[in-house]
Protein backbone atom coordinates (compact mmCIF):
# COMPACT_ATOMS: atom_id res chain seq x y z
CA UNK A 1 0.00 0.00 0.00
CA UNK A 2 1.35 3.43 -0.95
CA UNK A 3 1.48 6.10 1.77
CA UNK A 4 1.76 9.89 1.29
CA UNK A 5 5.41 9.82 2.28
CA UNK A 6 6.46 6.77 0.28
CA UNK A 7 6.33 5.58 -3.30
CA UNK A 8 5.63 1.95 -4.20
CA UNK A 9 8.24 0.37 -6.43
CA UNK A 10 6.69 -2.54 -8.34
CA UNK A 11 9.84 -4.59 -8.69
CA UNK A 12 13.60 -4.46 -8.27
CA UNK A 13 16.23 -6.87 -9.56
CA UNK A 14 18.86 -7.83 -7.00
CA UNK A 15 21.54 -10.51 -6.67
CA UNK A 16 21.35 -12.85 -3.68
CA UNK A 17 23.78 -15.49 -2.43
CA UNK A 18 22.62 -18.95 -1.29
CA UNK A 19 24.08 -19.39 2.24
CA UNK A 20 24.33 -23.19 1.82
CA UNK A 21 25.80 -23.54 -1.68
CA UNK A 22 27.42 -20.13 -2.06
CA UNK A 23 25.88 -19.78 -5.53
CA UNK A 24 24.62 -16.38 -6.65
CA UNK A 25 21.38 -15.82 -8.53
CA UNK A 26 19.26 -12.90 -9.66
CA UNK A 27 15.88 -12.50 -8.05
CA UNK A 28 13.09 -9.94 -8.19
CA UNK A 29 11.72 -8.15 -5.14
CA UNK A 30 8.27 -6.64 -5.38
CA UNK A 31 6.19 -4.14 -3.43
CA UNK A 32 9.18 -2.17 -2.09
CA UNK A 33 8.46 1.15 -0.40
CA UNK A 34 11.04 3.96 -0.73
CA UNK A 35 10.86 7.56 0.52
CA UNK A 36 9.00 9.85 -1.89
CA UNK A 37 11.57 12.60 -1.27
CA UNK A 38 14.86 12.86 0.61
CA UNK A 39 14.39 13.48 4.30
CA UNK A 40 16.78 16.41 4.11
CA UNK A 41 14.11 18.28 2.14
CA UNK A 42 11.39 17.83 4.76
CA UNK A 43 10.06 20.98 6.39
CA UNK A 44 11.48 19.89 9.74
CA UNK A 45 15.03 20.57 8.47
CA UNK A 46 16.62 24.01 8.26
CA UNK A 47 19.27 24.98 5.71
CA UNK A 48 22.42 25.97 7.62
CA UNK A 49 24.84 26.30 4.70
CA UNK A 50 24.87 26.43 0.93
CA UNK A 51 27.50 27.22 -1.64
CA UNK A 52 27.10 30.90 -2.56
CA UNK A 53 25.18 31.43 -5.78
CA UNK A 54 27.77 34.04 -6.68
CA UNK A 55 30.31 31.22 -7.20
CA UNK A 56 30.40 29.38 -10.52
CA UNK A 57 29.74 25.67 -9.95
CA UNK A 58 32.99 24.32 -11.38
CA UNK A 59 36.10 22.64 -9.99
CA UNK A 60 38.96 24.97 -9.15
CA UNK A 61 42.51 24.67 -10.46
CA UNK A 62 44.13 25.46 -7.11
CA UNK A 63 46.31 22.94 -5.30
CA UNK A 64 44.64 20.85 -2.57
CA UNK A 65 44.40 22.85 0.64
CA UNK A 66 45.24 26.18 -1.03
CA UNK A 67 43.82 29.22 0.75
CA UNK A 68 42.89 30.98 -2.50
CA UNK A 69 39.74 28.91 -2.96
CA UNK A 70 38.60 29.73 0.56
CA UNK A 71 39.34 33.43 0.09
CA UNK A 72 37.32 33.42 -3.15
CA UNK A 73 34.38 31.86 -1.37
CA UNK A 74 34.43 34.34 1.50
CA UNK A 75 34.38 37.28 -0.90
CA UNK A 76 31.52 35.82 -2.88
CA UNK A 77 29.58 34.96 0.28
CA UNK A 78 29.85 38.62 1.26
CA UNK A 79 28.66 39.76 -2.17
CA UNK A 80 25.68 37.41 -1.96
CA UNK A 81 24.73 38.41 1.58
CA UNK A 82 24.88 42.11 0.72
CA UNK A 83 22.84 41.54 -2.45
CA UNK A 84 25.33 43.41 -4.66
CA UNK A 85 26.17 40.78 -7.29
CA UNK A 86 25.00 42.97 -10.18
CA UNK A 87 26.82 46.03 -8.81
CA UNK A 88 30.20 44.40 -8.11
CA UNK A 89 33.27 44.43 -10.36
CA UNK A 90 36.47 42.56 -9.54
CA UNK A 91 39.98 42.99 -10.94
CA UNK A 92 42.50 40.14 -10.99
CA UNK A 93 46.11 40.52 -12.19
CA UNK A 94 48.80 37.92 -12.92
CA UNK A 95 49.30 35.28 -10.22
CA UNK A 96 47.67 32.13 -8.89
CA UNK A 97 44.30 33.90 -8.92
CA UNK A 98 44.58 35.05 -12.52
CA UNK A 99 41.63 32.78 -13.35
CA UNK A 100 39.40 34.19 -10.59
CA UNK A 101 36.88 35.18 -13.27
CA UNK A 102 36.24 31.47 -13.87
CA UNK A 103 34.95 31.11 -10.31
CA UNK A 104 33.42 34.44 -9.30
CA UNK A 105 30.06 34.96 -10.99
CA UNK A 106 30.37 38.73 -11.24
CA UNK A 107 31.80 41.19 -13.74
CA UNK A 108 35.58 40.83 -13.79
CA UNK A 109 38.51 42.53 -15.50
CA UNK A 110 42.06 41.32 -16.00
CA UNK A 111 45.02 43.60 -15.32
CA UNK A 112 48.70 43.54 -16.19
CA UNK A 113 51.04 42.21 -13.50
CA UNK A 114 50.98 44.60 -10.54
CA UNK A 115 48.55 47.05 -12.16
CA UNK A 116 45.27 45.86 -10.65
CA UNK A 117 44.73 48.93 -8.47
CA UNK A 118 45.38 51.22 -11.45
CA UNK A 119 42.77 49.34 -13.48
CA UNK A 120 40.35 49.40 -10.56
CA UNK A 121 40.86 53.16 -10.25
CA UNK A 122 39.70 53.69 -13.81
CA UNK A 123 36.68 51.43 -13.39
CA UNK A 124 35.60 53.09 -10.15
CA UNK A 125 35.99 56.61 -11.49
CA UNK A 126 33.90 55.78 -14.54
CA UNK A 127 31.26 53.93 -12.47
CA UNK A 128 31.39 55.40 -8.95
CA UNK A 129 28.18 53.64 -7.93
CA UNK A 130 29.73 50.18 -8.40
CA UNK A 131 31.50 48.10 -5.75
CA UNK A 132 35.02 47.62 -7.10
CA UNK A 133 37.73 45.40 -5.65
CA UNK A 134 41.10 43.96 -6.59
CA UNK A 135 42.31 40.49 -5.67
CA UNK A 136 46.12 40.32 -5.48
CA UNK A 137 48.92 38.15 -4.15
CA UNK A 138 52.04 39.30 -2.34
CA UNK A 139 54.30 38.95 -5.37
CA UNK A 140 51.94 41.08 -7.45
CA UNK A 141 50.97 43.73 -4.90
CA UNK A 142 54.13 44.02 -2.84
CA UNK A 143 56.75 43.69 -5.60
CA UNK A 144 55.96 44.64 -9.20
CA UNK A 145 52.82 46.48 -8.07
CA UNK A 146 54.27 48.40 -5.13
CA UNK A 147 54.14 51.82 -6.84
CA UNK A 148 50.58 51.41 -8.12
CA UNK A 149 49.37 50.12 -4.75
CA UNK A 150 50.90 52.93 -2.69
CA UNK A 151 49.76 55.72 -4.99
CA UNK A 152 46.25 54.30 -5.36
CA UNK A 153 45.83 54.24 -1.59
CA UNK A 154 47.52 57.61 -1.13
CA UNK A 155 44.91 59.10 -3.48
CA UNK A 156 42.21 57.47 -1.38
CA UNK A 157 40.59 55.67 -4.31
CA UNK A 158 37.24 54.33 -3.16
CA UNK A 159 37.94 50.63 -3.80
CA UNK A 160 38.62 47.52 -1.75
CA UNK A 161 41.95 45.70 -2.04
CA UNK A 162 41.95 42.02 -1.05
CA UNK A 163 45.54 40.96 -0.51
CA UNK A 164 46.56 37.30 -0.17
CA UNK A 165 49.83 36.98 1.73
CA UNK A 166 51.22 33.44 1.53
CA UNK A 167 54.86 34.56 1.67
CA UNK A 168 55.85 33.05 -1.66
CA UNK A 169 55.46 33.36 -5.43
CA UNK A 170 52.99 30.50 -5.82
CA UNK A 171 52.30 30.40 -9.56
CA UNK A 172 55.93 30.40 -10.71
CA UNK A 173 57.18 27.53 -8.52
CA UNK A 174 57.83 29.11 -5.15
CA UNK A 175 60.38 31.90 -5.40
CA UNK A 176 61.07 34.22 -2.47
CA UNK A 177 58.49 36.99 -2.16
CA UNK A 178 58.77 40.38 -0.44
CA UNK A 179 56.81 38.84 2.44
CA UNK A 180 58.84 35.61 2.80
CA UNK A 181 59.87 35.11 6.41
CA UNK A 182 63.45 35.41 7.63
CA UNK A 183 64.98 31.94 7.29
CA UNK A 184 62.22 30.74 4.97
CA UNK A 185 63.48 28.39 2.25
CA UNK A 186 62.30 29.04 -1.30
CA UNK A 187 63.57 28.15 -4.76
CA UNK A 188 65.52 31.43 -4.86
CA UNK A 189 66.62 31.28 -1.22
CA UNK A 190 67.36 27.56 -0.85
CA UNK A 191 69.28 27.99 2.42
CA UNK A 192 66.71 30.40 3.79
CA UNK A 193 66.07 34.13 3.54
CA UNK A 194 68.84 36.06 5.27
CA UNK A 195 68.55 39.72 6.13
CA UNK A 196 72.05 40.64 4.94
CA UNK A 197 71.28 39.61 1.36
CA UNK A 198 67.51 40.01 1.04
CA UNK A 199 66.36 42.38 3.74
CA UNK A 200 63.31 41.96 5.95
CA UNK A 201 59.77 40.82 5.09
CA UNK A 202 57.65 43.82 4.13
CA UNK A 203 54.72 44.45 6.46
CA UNK A 204 52.45 45.90 3.81
CA UNK A 205 49.45 46.66 6.01
CA UNK A 206 51.49 48.65 8.54
CA UNK A 207 53.16 50.50 5.66
CA UNK A 208 50.04 51.60 3.82
CA UNK A 209 48.13 52.37 7.04
CA UNK A 210 50.31 55.50 7.33
CA UNK A 211 48.83 56.89 4.11
CA UNK A 212 46.02 59.44 4.57
CA UNK A 213 43.94 57.82 1.83
CA UNK A 214 43.73 54.50 3.69
CA UNK A 215 40.32 54.32 5.34
CA UNK A 216 40.24 50.78 6.72
CA UNK A 217 43.25 48.48 7.08
CA UNK A 218 43.19 45.05 8.68
CA UNK A 219 45.13 41.80 8.64
CA UNK A 220 43.29 38.52 9.11
CA UNK A 221 43.97 34.82 8.41
CA UNK A 222 42.18 31.62 7.40
CA UNK A 223 43.96 28.85 9.31
CA UNK A 224 41.13 28.00 11.71
CA UNK A 225 37.34 28.56 11.96
CA UNK A 226 37.62 31.58 14.25
CA UNK A 227 40.06 33.28 11.90
CA UNK A 228 37.80 32.56 8.92
CA UNK A 229 34.85 34.27 10.62
CA UNK A 230 36.94 37.34 11.39
CA UNK A 231 38.23 37.45 7.80
CA UNK A 232 34.70 37.34 6.43
CA UNK A 233 33.61 40.17 8.73
CA UNK A 234 36.50 42.28 7.44
CA UNK A 235 35.49 41.53 3.84
CA UNK A 236 31.91 42.56 4.56
CA UNK A 237 33.16 45.80 6.10
CA UNK A 238 35.30 46.57 3.06
CA UNK A 239 32.24 46.45 0.80
CA UNK A 240 30.01 48.38 3.20
CA UNK A 241 32.54 51.17 3.68
CA UNK A 242 32.61 51.89 -0.06
CA UNK A 243 29.23 53.57 0.43
CA UNK A 244 30.94 56.33 2.41
CA UNK A 245 33.38 57.36 -0.35
CA UNK A 246 36.02 57.98 2.31
CA UNK A 247 39.04 56.14 0.90
CA UNK A 248 40.61 52.75 0.28
CA UNK A 249 39.84 49.61 2.26
CA UNK A 250 42.79 47.20 2.50
CA UNK A 251 42.19 43.62 3.65
CA UNK A 252 45.30 41.49 4.05
CA UNK A 253 44.70 37.79 4.62
CA UNK A 254 47.42 35.38 5.71
CA UNK A 255 46.94 32.21 3.69
CA UNK A 256 48.84 28.99 3.17
CA UNK A 257 50.66 27.56 0.16
CA UNK A 258 51.08 23.85 0.94
CA UNK A 259 52.67 22.97 -2.41
CA UNK A 260 55.46 25.54 -2.28
CA UNK A 261 55.88 25.36 1.48
CA UNK A 262 56.42 21.59 1.02
CA UNK A 263 53.82 20.82 3.67
CA UNK A 264 50.47 19.13 3.99
CA UNK A 265 47.51 21.53 4.35
CA UNK A 266 47.31 20.71 8.07
CA UNK A 267 51.02 21.41 8.53
CA UNK A 268 50.71 24.63 6.54
CA UNK A 269 47.88 25.91 8.74
CA UNK A 270 49.94 25.07 11.81
CA UNK A 271 52.87 26.99 10.29
CA UNK A 272 50.65 30.07 10.00
CA UNK A 273 49.79 29.85 13.68
CA UNK A 274 53.35 29.17 14.85
CA UNK A 275 55.38 31.35 12.48
CA UNK A 276 53.50 33.61 10.07
CA UNK A 277 51.43 35.52 12.61
CA UNK A 278 54.53 36.27 14.69
CA UNK A 279 55.90 38.33 11.81
CA UNK A 280 52.50 39.49 10.60
CA UNK A 281 50.31 40.08 13.70
CA UNK A 282 46.58 39.73 13.13
CA UNK A 283 44.03 42.42 13.84
CA UNK A 284 42.75 45.84 12.80
CA UNK A 285 45.47 48.37 12.03
CA UNK A 286 43.41 51.38 10.96
CA UNK A 287 39.70 51.79 11.68
CA UNK A 288 37.04 54.27 10.57
CA UNK A 289 36.18 56.99 13.04
CA UNK A 290 33.03 56.89 15.16
CA UNK A 291 31.59 59.71 13.06
CA UNK A 292 32.15 57.73 9.87
CA UNK A 293 30.43 54.68 11.31
CA UNK A 294 27.45 56.83 12.27
CA UNK A 295 27.24 57.98 8.65
CA UNK A 296 27.20 54.35 7.55
CA UNK A 297 24.27 53.65 9.87
CA UNK A 298 22.40 56.57 8.31
CA UNK A 299 23.00 55.08 4.86
CA UNK A 300 21.04 51.93 5.77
Amino acid sequence: MQSEEHLLVDEQLITVKDPETGNEADTVLTDIEVPAKPRCLDDEYEMVYHKPKTMVDVSMHYCPGCAHSQFHKLIMEAVEELGIQEQTIGVAPVGCAVFAYDYMDIDMSEAAHGRATATATGIKRLMPDKYVFTYQGDGDLAAIGTAETIHTINRGENIAIFFMNNAVYGMTSGQMAPTSLVGMKTTTSPIGRNVADYGYPIKVSELIAQLPGAFYVTRQAMHNPTAVRKAKKAILNAFKYQKLHKGTCFIEVIGNCPSNWKMTPVEANKFIDESMVKTFPLGDIKLPSTEDLKLLEQEK
